[in-house]
C-alpha cells in the first residue's frame, strides 16, 4: 500500500478497500468521542464553536506547541475577549503581551487581522476560505482550519501531526515538502460526511496523543488494522523528509547600559526580524564577525566609560539561522540622555516590554552576577 504519487493516479480501489477508507472517517470520529482532549480553545461536545477563539488559537499554534500557547490564548481572551476588543487595541499592546511566543510576525498580522474584521465585516468572520483567505495572516491552512472548526465546512486542513498520520497510513514514500499536495488529496479522504471541523482535530489529536514522531503507541490506535506504515513494521521513519539545511551562524554584540536602575532600550524597524519588538541596542548580526568589529558599533553616550565583556556568550536559534551574541555592559551618569530612537526604562517594568526570548536572554546576561 506504499504510495508515491504517479502510483495514487493508478491504483485500482478493489472492494475491500472502499469499504476500508469507508470505515475510517467513522473510526476516527468515534475515537474521538472518546479521547479529544480538553484546550482551552476548544468548545466542550454539543457547544458551538466560537470563530474568534478558534482563530487565535490557529495563530498561536503556528510552529508554537500546545503547551506553549495555552497560557498565552488564556492571557488574550482576558484581556481581549472578542475580535472587536482585540480590534481596538494598540499594535504595542499586543506585541508586549506576545512577548516571549516567538515568531513576532504573527503579532502584527494578529492585529492587522483583527482591527480589518472589525472595520471591514463587523466583528464577524467571514466563514468561507476564500473569505478568510483575504484577511492579513491567514494563509491556505489557516483558512481551511477555521473554515473547517468554526464553520463546519468540509475541508481537510493538514498541519504537523496530520501529515505525519496520513503518511505513515498510506505509507507515502514521497518525501516533505514534495508530498504534501499527496498527503493533502489523501487526508481529504478521512473527512467523514459531516463533523469535517471534529474529523480535523480528530486527526490532529490522534497524530499529537497515539501517532507520535518517536514510539507511536500504534497498539491504541483506531486505524491500526488499515495502517500500512504499521503492517510493514517502519511507521516510525515517515514522513520521509529531505534534509534542512542549517542556516550560516552570524555573530553580533548586544550593548547592556545601565543608569541607576534603568536599562536603555529601542524599538526595532516594524518590519523585518523581530519586527516593532523591544531590544538593548546591538551590533549587526553577521556571519563570521569578530568581536573587535562588533565592538566598533556600540551605542555612543556622554559620560559612558570602559565597556566590560561579560564572561561566555548568549545563544539563540532563528527559523534560519544560529545567533551568537557577546554582551558588553556599562554604566551611565544619572542624567545622561538616551540617544535619538532609544529610551530609558526601569528595570523593574522590563516585564511590560515587548522583549522576544533573545533579548530577555541578553538582559539576564548582562544584568547577572
Amino acid at each position: 500500500m506504499s504510495l508515491s504519487g504517479a502510483a495514487v493516479r493508478r491504483k485500482k480501489v478493489s472492494s475491500s478497500n472502499r469499504e476500508e477508507a469507508a470505515a475510517r472517517p467513522a473510526l476516527l470520529l468515534a475515537w474521538y468521542d472518546r479521547h479529544r482532549r480538553k484546550l482551552p480553545w476548544r468548545p466542550l461536545p454539543g457547544e458551538d464553536p466560537d470563530p474568534y477563539r478558534v482563530w487565535l488559537s490557529e495563530i498561536m499554534l503556528q510552529q508554537t506547541g500546545v503547551k506553549w500557547v495555552a497560557p498565552y490564548f488564556e492571557k488574550f481572551v482576558a484581556r481581549w475577549p472578542s475580535v472587536n476588543d482585540l480590534g481596538r487595541a494598540s499594535l504595542d499592546d499586543v506585541l508586549r503581551m506576545w512577548a516571549g511566543l516567538g515568531y513576532y510576525s504573527r503579532a502584527r498580522n494578529l492585529h492587522a487581522c483583527a482591527v480589518a474584521v472589525k472595520r471591514d465585516h463587523g466583528g464577524a468572520f467571514p466563514d468561507t476560505e476564500e473569505g478568510l483567505r483575504a484577511l492579513p495572516g491567514i494563509g491556505p491552512y489557516t483558512a481551511a482550519a477555521i473554515a473547517a472548526i468554526a464553520f463546519g465546512r468540509r475541508t481537510m486542513p493538514v498541519d504537523g501531526n496530520i501529515e505525519r498520520v496520513v503518511s505513515r497510513l498510506f505509507a507515502v514514500e514521497e518525501p516533505l515538502p514534495q508530498a504534501k499536495p499527496l498527503i493533502q488529496q489523501l487526508a481529504t479522504t478521512l473527512l467523514g460526511a459531516t463533523r469535517a471541523g471534529d474529523s480535523a482535530q480528530a486527526l490532529m489529536d490522534l497524530g499529537s496523543t497515539i501517532c507520535t514522531p518517536k514510539k507511536p503507541a500504534c497498539a491504541l490506535c483506531p486505524l491500526n488494522d488499515d495502517c500500512s506504515g504499521f503492517a510493514r513494521g517502519d511507521q516510525e521513519t515517515f514522513p520521509r523528509k529531505v534534509a534542512k539545511k542549517t542556516g550560516e551562524l552570524r555573530r553580533g554584540a548586544a550593548f547592556v547600559v545601565t543608569r541607576g536602575d534603568e536599562l536603555l532600550v529601542r524599538t526595532r524597524p516594524e518590519k523585518g526580524l523581530l519586527g516593532g519588538m523591544t531590544e538593548v541596542p546591538t551590533s549587526e548580526w553577521r556571519a563570521a564577525q569578530d568581536d573587535k568589529a562588533a565592538l566598533k558599533q556600540a551605542v555612543k553616550l556622554k559620560g559612558l566609560g570602559k565597556w566590560h565583556r561579560k564572561a561566555g556568550v548568549v545563544t539563540h536559534v532563528f527559523t534560519h539561522f544560529p545567533l551568537e551574541l557577546v554582551v558588553y555592559t556599562a554604566t551611565v551618569p544619572a542624567r545622561t540622555r538616551a540617544p535619538d530612537g532609544m529610551r530609558w526604562v526601569p528595570i523593574a517594568t522590563l516585564s511590560d516590554e515587548a522583549l522576544p526570548n533573545v533579548m530577555r536572554k541578553v538582559i539576564a546576561h548582562g544584568l547577572g552576577e
